[in-house]
């Protein structure tokens, strides 16, 4: 995928009390590290920043300070109630350079009837080129009967793109329904009266 051009801008103050003055006015502080270069502060237009991470490891072209810094979000931190982003790790990657990332692995076709699908690892880990990551990877569940399995070796790679998953992963397997009944987790059941266990002293 291209590059997503957003404008940064330094940020010369720190601690809790800056980070809440830059969201009040729609900005997100993050960090930007790699290639053993100093760490650089910056700040980031929230809007810009959500709509660029909707994308699966979107790239980031970061305009700052008259150049531009190519960036792969590492780290995501958001508010736990309202989702918002409230700070962002990036790793500096350089063209031509293959990075390491978790793609989205979405399932192409239709099983055989009387199984049921179990979707064990929606993503798998890839190398590839920082300006040619994958937004997903495609699998072809197409036909699967109960017992069948599908793994991180069968899943179709983009030319340029190596398997760094374990290539016996499981991505997907068939079972029974009833298999999928005895898998269910069976709730600790409180009966009223009985002698339950002391809770061990908080530190």
């Amino acid at each position: 995928m291209s590059e997503i051009k957003i404008i940064a801008e330094r940020r010369t103050e720190f601690g809790k009390g800056a980070a809440r003055r830059l969201r009040r006015d729609k900005k997100v502080p993050a960090v930007v590290y790699g290639h053993g270069a100093e760490t650089q502060h910056v700040a980031l237009p929230a809007h810009e920043v959500m709509l660029a991470l909707k994308n699966s490891n979107a790239l980031l072209a970061l305009q700052l300070d008259g150049g531009v810094e190519l960036v792969l979000p590492k780290s995501v931190q958001r508010d736990p109630v309202r989702y918002t982003i409230e700070h962002l790790d990036l790793v500096a990657v350089r063209l031509g350079e293959k990075v390491s990332v978790e793609v989205p692995v979405i399932l192409d076709g239709k099983i055989a009837p009387g199984g049921l699908l179990e979707h064990v690892h929606d993503t798998i880990t890839i190398e590839a080129e920082a300006t040619n990551i994958p937004q997903s990877l495609t699998l072809s569940i197409e036909g699967l009967t109960v017992g069948d399995s599908r793994h991180a070796k069968d899943v179709a790679l983009p030319e340029g793109a190596v398997l760094a998953a374990d290539p016996d992963l499981v991505v997907v397997h068939v079972i029974t329904a009833q298999q999928a009944v005895e898998e269910e987790p069976v709730a600790d059941v409180v009966v009223e009266g009985a002698e339950q266990p002391e809770a061990p002293a908080e530190d």
